[in-house]
């Protein structure tokens, strides 16, 4: 069977996608030079949370996910990013290709929550493939793609928060059941508020809560290094 071996070597936020979306730069290479007439691959890209260090800000945001960080020699877990499809065309020995993860900003989701919490850095990914092969110099055979075939990146937290500062600029996004999203309405509308931001704010000021740490710089991410380069 004809050996194949995968290596990341970018990521960019897509500009011009509709929702949320990171583009990664996928290296693909067929040991002998081998000649592939297509590539059908499945990949999951994991979080592995226990190959970098954390400052205490971002340990304390973490705490949710992971439970003190006392804990965290058995809650370290990964964690699930994406599980995406890809056509790869026609190639002989080596080529490079797109692969393109739709993301969301949803707070419900592990990996949103585990991402929102970090400062800065990078974020370990683990990308695991399979799928089938059609190879062959002359005619055509089809061959698996062995589940143990896998390739480590780094992330720049930078990249990620680019992606978001796309399409959600200075904002959050919280998902709420239809019974509570009434709720709301209701006492926005009971008090003439003329703003989802001020209806929270009232109700925060209401409960005595103590305002939040200020918020990051929404053009840091722009203007970050992300150590990356366009395809």
């Amino acid at each position: 069977m004809t050996e194949f071996a995968f290596a990341c070597t970018g990521v960019r936020a897509d500009r011009y996608a509709a929702g949320p979306t990171l583009v990664f730069r996928l290296r693909v290479t067929a040991a002998g030079n081998a000649r592939v007439h297509a590539l059908a691959l499945r990949c999951q890209i994991r979080i592995e949370p226990a190959r970098r260090t954390y400052e205490s800000a971002e340990a304390d945001g973490l705490a949710d996910l992971f439970g003190e960080r006392s804990r965290w020699g058995s809650s370290l877990q990964p964690v699930q990013f994406a599980q995406v499809s890809l056509m790869v065309p026609s190639f002989t020995g080596e080529i490079e290709a797109d692969l393109v993860v739709p993301c969301t900003y949803d707070m419900d989701i592990a990996a949103t929550r585990y991402l929102t919490a970090l400062a800065d850095g990078e974020v370990p990914l683990l990308m695991l493939f399979s799928g089938t092969a059609f190879t062959g110099a002359g005619g055509f055979r089809v061959e698996p793609v062995p589940w143990d075939r896998e390739a480590v990146y780094r992330m720049p937290v930078a990249t990620w928060r680019e992606m978001v500062e796309q399409h959600f600029p200075g904002c959050g996004w919280i998902r709420l059941p239809s019974d509570t999203m009434d709720a709301l309405l209701s006492y926005r509308s009971r008090h003439a508020l003329p703003s989802w931001e001020a209806t929270v704010k009232a109700l925060l000021d209401k409960s005595g809560a103590a305002p939040g740490p200020p918020r990051r710089d929404p053009l840091r991410a722009l203007t970050g290094t992300t150590g990356r380069t366009d395809p």
